[in-house]
């Protein structure tokens, strides 16, 4: 089978590639334009193993537990849009997620729901109302 054929029915199967990690639908694209080295070849081949299998799960975003980003850039907090980044330079993404997922997980903890307004507009306000109470 091609990489070409294994493309499509990874698309196929992932929902025109909405429901792959944006690293996993570019590395589609670079194997079906045959543009991947050794390693890229063997992490599409895995990529096309787990998709065909059904054993396919997307991976955290900087491997931060419950943080997923989509390929619009817009990120989640177990399936909740919470923000949306598009950041240059990997630490500044990296720290920014670090620092989401702390807030998502404080208002988990106070009980509140998480959305981006919480989050992002309110954080601080909360926190003050919680801590001073």
């Amino acid at each position: 089978m091609t990489n070409c054929e294994k493309a499509i029915e990874i698309l196929q199967r992932t929902h025109d590639g909405d429901d792959l990690a944006p690293q996993h639908l570019r590395l589609v694209e670079l194997a079906v334009n045959d543009i991947v080295t050794e390693v890229g070849q063997a992490a599409f081949e895995h990529l096309y193993t787990q998709i065909a299998g059904n054993t396919y799960v997307q991976p955290w975003y900087h491997d931060i537990e419950n943080l997923r980003k989509d390929h619009c850039g817009y990120v989640y907090w177990k399936g909740i849009q919470v923000d949306h980044y598009s950041f240059d330079k990997y630490e500044d993404a990296h720290e920014a997620a670090l620092e989401l997922a702390d807030r998502c997980r404080t208002l988990e903890m106070l009980g509140l729901p998480v959305s981006t307004a919480h989050q992002a507009w309110w954080f601080d306000e909360i926190v003050s109302a919680v801590t001073s109470s």
